[in-house]
């Protein structure tokens, strides 16, 4: 992003967590011009950040990261005492992970606010990024802050909207920015913080913010989920998906985003995310019959994709058969493997006593640690398809689109792709002699 001359004063800023969203959102605010310390307990992982080394796969971050740091804007400190004594706004980042009945562990949010209100000495202004259930900052965050400090304080909802694989982009360049607060004069000083952004900017009370970030994932998956139905649709009735969903796409009303059927959605937000929306509507006595189809639809395409490599070796069985998975991301541009679809899928094939091969260009160290000695790993798609009899392509990185295939039919002992992302031109793999499963793809 262009610099532009910059006429206010740099405001700082303390950001609690270096996760995901804590990092980006702290390198970001720092390319923006702004003093930005980053806090985390692990001191490893902060003596590592401080010396330019990114934990997360990220384009451009770590460019940035380095950049800021040799700038004076960017700093990485386990002091979460000094750091506030410094700072003006102060952002909770923390991780918001789900409990076993879908509910969300607000744990580390509750350290973060015990921490903030032990260790303030004037007003601050607290910033809340990370997800967290409707109500949280005024009946959680700003109640435990008061328990240690009572003097004034503001509260403020910032709902982040970051998408792995383009998070710098999406924070430089987004659709909108959402602050919730009840007080004009803190509403302004945010919006300086974002200043040099030009993108709509919604004021809105706390709780319709909070709301705003889980009504938002909760209509991305639905849509997700609602293609995902008509791919299976498609199969029956012969029509593709691709097609369908550029048709819907173009209406105004519907818009391309997020029609793009497959194996299903994951990652650290959907799945989360969706759980605890829901959990939260019965909270409230409400019962989000939209929302538990839309967690089923994507249960159900994983299973359905075993259902296709079944059918590929039927009547034979998956027992002592060789597949090779390409991608283990929960999608293209990370090494984020949580909620992965590929995951679940390769867990489940080896149940069934399939032999698996996997490949992919920056999650497999992650995946090692959840799959172990279960799957043999390779750093070479090529290596990875030699004496299989059937390729699951399993995450849409787009480098998969321009590899060999033509080499990669002659290393399958069964030239077979099912294409779980539709990632892959259907006329181009059967010339080239593939037999090709998409879905809901009729091609």
């Amino acid at each position: 992003m262009p610099k532009k001359e910059r006429k206010n004063k740099p405001i700082k800023i303390t950001i609690i967590g270096t996760g995901y969203v804590g990092l980006v959102s702290g390198v970001c605010f720092a390319d923006l011009g702004h003093k930005v310390i980053c806090i985390d307990k692990d001191k490893e992982k902060i003596e590592k950040l401080r010396q330019g080394i990114v934990p997360i796969y990220e384009p451009g971050l770590e460019e940035m990261v380095k950049r800021n740091i040799k700038q004076k804007r960017l700093f990485f400190d386990s002091n979460l005492g000094g750091a506030i004594k410094e700072t003006k706004i102060i952002f909770i980042c923390v991780g918001t992970p789900s409990a076993k009945d879908g509910k969300v562990d607000l744990i580390f949010v509750k350290e973060a606010a015990k921490e903030i209100g032990k260790n303030m000495k004037e007003p601050k202004i607290i910033v809340t990024k990370s997800t967290v259930p409707i109500g949280t900052l005024r009946n959680l965050i700003a109640k435990i802050i008061s328990k240690y400090w009572q003097g004034n304080f503001e509260i403020v909802s910032n709902p982040e909207f970051l998408r792995e694989g383009s998070a710098v982009s999406d924070f430089l360049n987004p659709d909108r920015i959402v602050i919730g607060t009840n007080s004009q004069k803190t509403a302004k000083t945010l919006l300086t913080l974002y200043k040099d952004i030009n993108c709509p900017k919604i004021v809105t009370n706390i709780e319709s913010a909070e709301m705003i970030k889980y009504a938002t994932n909760a209509f991305l998956a639905t849509k997700i989920s609602f293609i995902n139905e008509i791919a299976n649709l498609c199969e029956k009735a012969g029509a593709d998906v691709e097609e369908v969903a550029r048709g819907m796409g173009f209406d105004k009303r519907i818009g391309p985003g997020f029609l793009k059927a497959g194996i299903g959605w994951g990652g650290s937000c959907f799945p989360k995310d969706l759980k605890a929306f829901r959990q939260i509507a019965g909270m409230d006595g409400y019962n989000f019959r939209l929302l538990k189809s839309t967690i089923e639809v994507n249960n159900f395409q994983k299973k359905k994709i075993i259902q296709k490599i079944k059918q590929v070796f039927d009547p034979y069985g998956l027992r002592d058969k060789t597949i090779a998975v390409f991608g283990l991301a929960f999608k293209g541009n990370t090494d984020d493997i949580r909620e992965s679809a590929s995951i679940e899928i390769i867990r489940k094939l080896k149940k069934s006593g399939m032999k698996i091969k996997a490949y992919d260009p920056k999650a497999a160290e992650n995946a090692k640690k959840l799959l172990g000695h279960k799957v043999e790993f390779y750093d070479s798609p090529y290596l990875t398809c030699k004496d299989c009899h059937l390729l699951l392509i399993a995450t849409e990185w787009e480098q998969f689109k321009n590899l060999n295939w033509l080499k990669i039919k002659n290393l399958l002992k069964k030239p077979t792709i099912i294409d779980g992302r539709n990632l892959l031109n259907p006329i181009k793999m059967k010339k080239i002699g593939f037999r090709y499963i998409g879905v809901g793809r009729n091609i």
